[in-house]
């Protein structure tokens, strides 16, 4: 099966990311081409974890993954847990994969398609543990803030593919987009915050260090992370 992707297809929504591809160095073009069979997903069909995965756990969503060395990180820590990928940037999924073989990691697959996407079309309700939603574009000019990722319709459905007690977990170095996601979530019906003055969360010890949140620090950005619970 080759890398393949559903951003071709006519967009019902508008898309959260522009469609920059950037360099793709040969070692990541030859992970894609030799891995992806391993570690890709079809994004034509239904998920079903129990047919990719080797035994049943937790199964967490980590949306725009970037150079996917914090997924990495997280699945060698926790593999109780199973890990789904999505982005729609090849040479950090190329990056992905050749770490993953590196490593030998079995508890991670990946998507290359649109987020929203493959929450609509691929996932079931009620069937995942875990959303990660670390450092999504945060789009800071006005004219464009309506291409955020964190919107009311996206914290819905994002609502209902939660098993309850699954848990949304979001983090920006924005403070604009970090309020707005903020009223965004409290807003959900579905969603509780997790913090008891219905704001910001500590950052657990658990959740590493992101290329963006670095970039963040080093521009003097404060960090903000939300974690609200399916009810």
């Amino acid at each position: 099966m080759a890398i393949t992707n559903i951003l071709a297809k006519p967009a019902t929504h508008i898309r959260s990311f522009s469609r920059r591809q950037g360099r793709i160095t040969a070692s990541q073009q030859a992970a894609l081409n030799s891995l992806w069979n391993v570690f890709g997903l079809d994004p034509t069909g239904k998920l079903c974890p129990s047919t990719i995965f080797a035994r049943p756990g937790p199964l967490i969503l980590d949306i725009g993954f970037g150079n996917g060395d914090t997924l990495v990180e997280t699945a060698e820590r926790n593999p109780e847990k199973n890990f789904i990928g999505i982005d729609v940037h090849r040479p950090g999924i190329g990056r992905l994969l050749a770490q993953l073989q590196e490593r030998n990691l079995q508890n991670v697959r990946v998507y290359f398609a649109d987020a929203v996407d493959i929450l609509n079309q691929n996932i079931s309700d009620a069937s995942i543990d875990g959303v990660n939603l670390f450092f999504p574009d945060p789009w800071p000019k006005k004219r464009h803030r309506k291409r955020r990722l964190v919107n009311p319709v996206f914290a819905d459905l994002v609502g209902k593919k939660l098993r309850t007690g699954g848990r949304f977990y979001c983090a920006t170095d924005w403070e604009d987009y970090a309020l707005q996601m903020l009223e965004t979530l409290n807003d959900c019906t579905v969603l509780k915050n997790t913090a008891s003055n219905r704001k910001f969360v500590q950052k657990p010890v658990e959740r590493g260090v992101t290329k963006f949140e670095r970039r963040g620090i080093r521009l003097g950005h404060q960090i903000w992370d939300l974690i609200f619970e399916r009810i």
